[in-house]
């Protein structure tokens, strides 16, 4: 059994959508917290994988005596906070999805790419099984000749996010003739109660899909092909963190690049999250509980606040 207490997520009023860029106020950590601690500011969306990956590390660094604190902000402000140094790391860049976000901070070195987390990812508008199958819609060129079965529209995730603003875009371009379409910004929760609805009564639906998540399953999820590459795609998740943060924080930041999860295990915590309605301090700290060899990779290289192994502190 491993000596964790569960810790309930530290979240501070943030922001899920770009327009609320002005409520933002994190304070800066110029390299430690209290007295020299190491210490970390993670940043989250409302995505469960992420939101359990950032408890699960919180519950392992405050065992080890490390000072963590969670926002949850849009990725466009997180992205922001990062450069700015109002916030140390970000274990959710999907790559190259957030590339028109984060790819000239990353060439300029205001923020730093430490590791990929998770790898074999799929993000692209997508539609229901069922819907492929009745209209025989594979691409992204097939949806517009059904444009009125779709009632022209796109359903996307929170405003500003990266994913919303390539759909936008193509629609902006006439992309294979999606022109006249339009992209509904209704949030993750919201998208996926249209799509649930949408499936059981049989109507066509085009939404912003992702694996890992559950909708893979409930839905079939049919991630359309994009001949003319308009859309980025993704294909594996990093972790990132401001300039200088790794060197002043150096075993959090060991932590952190340790960090390993697969497209499985980001699935199970969406379903314990949103089928099972566990809390995400239950689901990491079961996470933890049950996977005693992946914790110790996690901990490789990692001393505790006060020296300690951190495994020696950790797993009993």
């Amino acid at each position: 059994m491993l000596a964790l207490a569960v810790c309930a997520v530290a979240v501070t009023t943030g922001c899920s959508s770009a327009e609320d860029k002005g409520d933002f106020a994190l304070v800066a950590d110029s390299g430690g917290g209290e007295d020299g601690q190491e210490s970390v500011t993670l940043i989250q969306q409302p995505w469960v994988d992420l939101q359990v990956e950032n408890e699960i590390s919180k519950q392992i660094l405050e065992e080890l005596g490390y000072s963590v604190k969670v926002d949850e902000v849009s990725v466009e402000l997180g992205a922001q906070a990062l450069s700015t140094g109002d916030a140390d790391a970000y274990l959710g860049n999907w790559w190259p999805s957030q590339q028109p976000t984060f790819g000239d901070l990353i060439d300029k070195g205001d923020v730093t790419v430490n590791s990929t987390i998770l790898e074999g990812t799929e993000y692209a508008p997508a539609v229901p099984a069922k819907t492929a199958e009745r209209l025989n819609i594979k691409s992204l060129a097939d949806l517009d000749q059904h444009g009125d079965e779709f009632g022209r529209r796109i359903y996307g995730i929170e405003a500003g996010s990266p994913g919303n603003e390539t759909i936008q875009k193509a629609i902006d371009d006439d992309a294979y003739g999606l022109g006249d379409w339009k992209l509904v910004a209704s949030g993750t929760a919201a998208m996926l109660t249209q799509v649930q609805k949408a499936d059981s009564s049989g109507q066509a639906i085009a939404f912003l899909g992702w694996s890992p998540h559950w909708m893979t399953v409930q839905f079939g999820a049919t991630f359309l092909e994009d001949p003319d590459k308009v859309w980025g795609g993704a294909g594996e998740i990093r972790t990132v963190s401001r300039k200088g943060w790794a060197e002043n924080n150096p075993n959090i930041a060991t932590f952190v690049k340790n960090l390993t999860f697969t497209t499985d295990e980001a699935g199970q915590f969406y379903f314990d999250k949103d089928k099972d309605a566990k809390s995400l301090s239950d689901i990491a700290a079961a996470w933890i509980n049950e996977n005693p060899d992946k914790v110790r990779e996690f901990l490789q290289g990692v001393k505790s606040s006060d020296g300690q192994d951190a495994e020696s502190v950790i797993i009993k």
